[in-house]
């Protein structure tokens, strides 16, 4: 037997209130005090509550999309996918940097999304606390997730690509070209996407029978100063690696900033591969060698997948992941003699 939908009138005597505060809670006013908003939200979710939708309705409104950081290529690109998508169907994006280290937009964001009415959320690379996760629920506003950040509801669409593919595919070049100590440079542990590209590392050098010092995997933030911190702390080791496999193109160009300061040469000395391919990857010198991920079809996919939820229907799967591709350019070489 299904559970009857409750009423706002059962909501509101259970909560103390009148039906009038019930409905501006569910509807996103923001002239209840947090108290009251809280108490409503709570029961709401208790109740499993959520605003009726038209099956046919179609997205008119805006999608709230929200990156970690903007200040790089990679995010301009998942933002033209998303934005190409939204164009489409004539809606409006409105975009936001958290600027955090835990990744998770503010207080006043989700203010500004019940104030603006959005359709729905897309979040790169970041995450919501479990307090904003209820409360988009209880609002009725779906949420889909790039590049997850820390363990994800099994019920929220995440779009990705075959990052454990790709750290293979990286590594397996570096062996193939004959390097055995290879290290990488990965971004933060929390994040899923860092910890495929490190497994699919591992996993290419167990099958070439090829231990993997534990001094060898190092941890920054896809950042240019993460990858060139990192390289310094690992061409100071005892035995320092002929090869760097970086988990993304910036920490790359990190990497190469770093060798480049200590009389290093690139390939000849230390061999590098990124991971994105974003387009300075082929600017620079010489030119990196990277895995390719396609950003821009990342962010269609997930504005596709957004749309279709905030039109009442499923998305077509929970988990998408797109290929990635090894892109060979002038940046590695077999290990110097």
């Amino acid at each position: 037997m299904s559970r009857r939908r409750p009423t706002l009138a059962e909501v509101a005597r259970q909560a103390g209130v009148s039906v009038s505060t019930v409905s501006k809670v569910v509807n996103g006013h923001l002239d209840v005090s947090d108290e009251t908003r809280r108490q409503v939200e709570l029961l709401l979710e208790q109740h499993q509550y959520r605003p009726r939708r038209s099956p046919g309705r179609q997205p008119v409104g805006l999608i709230d999309l929200v990156f970690q950081d903007l200040d790089n290529s990679w995010a301009m690109q998942i933002l033209g996918g998303v934005e190409q998508v939204a164009h489409e169907q004539g809606i409006g994006v409105v975009v936001s940097a958290v600027h955090d280290d835990r990744s998770r937009p503010g207080r006043r964001w989700l203010d500004n999304v019940r104030a603006r009415s959005s359709d729905g959320v897309v979040l790169v690379l970041s995450e919501l606390s479990p307090e904003q996760r209820s409360q988009l629920e209880a609002l009725g506003v779906p949420v889909v997730v790039v590049d997850p950040v820390g363990d994800l509801a099994h019920d929220v669409p995440a779009v990705g690509t075959t990052n454990w593919a790709g750290g293979l595919a990286a590594t397996q070049h570096l062996i193939d070209l004959g390097h055995t100590r290879i290290a990488t440079i990965s971004g933060p542990t929390r994040v899923l996407c860092s910890r495929a590209r490190v497994d699919g590392y591992r996993s290419a050098l167990d099958a070439a029978g090829l231990t993997v010092p534990d001094n060898y995997i190092g941890h920054g933030d896809f950042s240019i100063p993460g990858g060139y911190a990192e390289t310094h702390r690992l061409m100071d080791l005892p035995e320092p690696p002929t090869a760097i496999f970086a988990g993304s193109d910036m920490m790359a160009r990190g990497a190469y900033e770093a060798l480049f300061e200590r009389g290093l040469r690139v390939p000849h000395d230390v061999s590098v591969v990124g991971f994105d391919d974003l387009p300075e990857a082929a600017w620079a010198a010489p030119p990196l060698t990277t895995v390719r991920q396609p950003l821009s079809e990342m962010g269609q996919m997930a504005a596709r997948t957004l749309l279709r939820m905030v039109a009442g229907g499923r998305p077509s799967s929970p988990r998408v992941e797109l290929a990635t591709e090894l892109v060979k350019r002038a940046s590695t070489a077999p290990p110097p003699d």
